[in-house]
């Protein structure tokens, strides 16, 4: 069965082919509206029921203006498809992990299509693949130094007000994606039964599930937050992460402070629910108001908390830590971690020109 995140990325990659599957004219709604509708009509639970009002003329249009499947042997309607698979509404370019997961919704129903004989072949196979956004690479610029991570941990702690400790809580939320390389959907479900805290020395966090956050329609339990094993493995698989004397102090100590939230988990809100994504977003946009200088919060400096990932990732490369043991411990594959971070490693360039420098040397072509 598929993860609420994924029927979610379905969603997201049909409604982008549906902009360019209806036949346009004088009155066609706003492409934003014909969107929305067209991710409302696909919720199963929505079958049956009448559109939200401000939904309704575009779901109207949709449904009368569609184009029928066989349209999409036509060169120029493939090409429009296309673009709108590689674009956002706003025409900027689609992250390159969102197009090719568009791409990849798109080409199982057009593969379903040719299996009902509603086309002939699947016209995506014939395609050129564009490739679009810049996703694949870290940009080193988004990557925060020790100093500014202290700072940054910091900051958190100042957000809200003190008694009701909105960013208190969740300190130690960041400094295992800082310190610990886990994503924001691991920390969230993570449980005091996963934590290994030794009084001294290291200790280990052993991840067993995620909870990413979905909107409701697309989980079969109707709550916000999906329950999902860990990332790229099995179901049933574990992941021992071996953490630092200063995790293991600061998870100590905000379990001395706030216990542990429903169902044992380390992270919890105010009521003990959930940590929702809108509210780890909110609190780090205050603290980096705090943090950083004026003109660095405007920068693409640890602009999301994943960037905390990536600034461990990269701690740990340049520390001389091998790709695979990196790999292992933040659950990527070694090509993965080698093809994103590649240009984040300090001393390479350095090391290629001196390379570079001694091969002209032995040429005898330096001046």
């Amino acid at each position: 069965m598929s993860a609420a995140k994924t029927r979610e990325g379905m969603a997201d990659g049909l409604a982008a082919v549906a902009l360019a599957m209806v036949e346009r004219g004088e009155n066609t709604p706003e492409d934003k509206l014909l969107r929305l509708a067209f991710r409302w009509a696909i919720v199963p639970a929505n079958a049956g029921n009448e559109p939200p009002a401000e939904l309704k003329a575009a779901y109207e249009w949709l449904t009368r203006e569609d184009r029928p499947v066989i349209d999409l042997v036509d060169f120029e309607v493939i090409e429009d498809v296309l673009y709108r698979l590689s674009y956002r509404l706003d025409g900027t370019p689609a992250a390159g992990e969102t197009h090719k997961r568009r791409r990849r919704v798109l080409n199982t129903a057009l593969e379903h299509a040719v299996a009902a004989k509603e086309l002939p072949e699947n016209p995506l196979q014939g395609a050129h693949k564009k490739r679009v956004g810049s996703g694949a690479v870290v940009d080193r610029r988004v990557l925060v130094n020790a100093a500014q991570g202290r700072q940054l941990l910091t900051a958190v702690s100042y957000v809200g007000s003190w008694d009701r400790c909105r960013g208190r809580r969740l300190v130690a939320f960041y400094a295992v994606l800082y310190y610990a390389g886990l994503r924001p959907a691991e920390a969230v479900g993570l449980r005091l039964s996963d934590c290994n805290l030794p009084d001294e020395g290291w200790g280990t966090l052993t991840l067993r599930e995620t909870r990413p956050v979905s909107g409701k329609q697309w989980t079969d339990s109707g709550e916000r937050h999906d329950r999902r094993g860990l990332k790229a493995r099995e179901a049933d698989t574990d992941r021992p992460v071996p953490i630092p004397p200063v995790v293991v102090a600061i998870l100590r100590a905000h379990l001395d402070t706030f216990g542990t939230a429903q169902e044992g988990r380390v992270f919890g809100n105010e009521r003990g629910g959930v940590v929702g994504s809108s509210t780890y977003w909110r609190v780090w946009e205050e603290a980096r108001e705090y943090a950083l200088p004026p003109e660095r919060v405007d920068s693409p400096l640890a602009g999301r908390p994943y960037d905390l990932r990536h600034a461990c990732i990269t701690r740990w490369l340049n520390a001389g830590v091998p790709i695979a043991e990196v790999a292992r411990r933040v659950g990527n594959s070694p090509e993965v971690i080698h093809r994103r971070y590649h240009g984040c490693i300090d001393g390479h360039e350095e090391a290629a020109n001196a390379k570079i420098t001694k091969a002209l040397e032995e040429d005898g072509d330096t001046a």
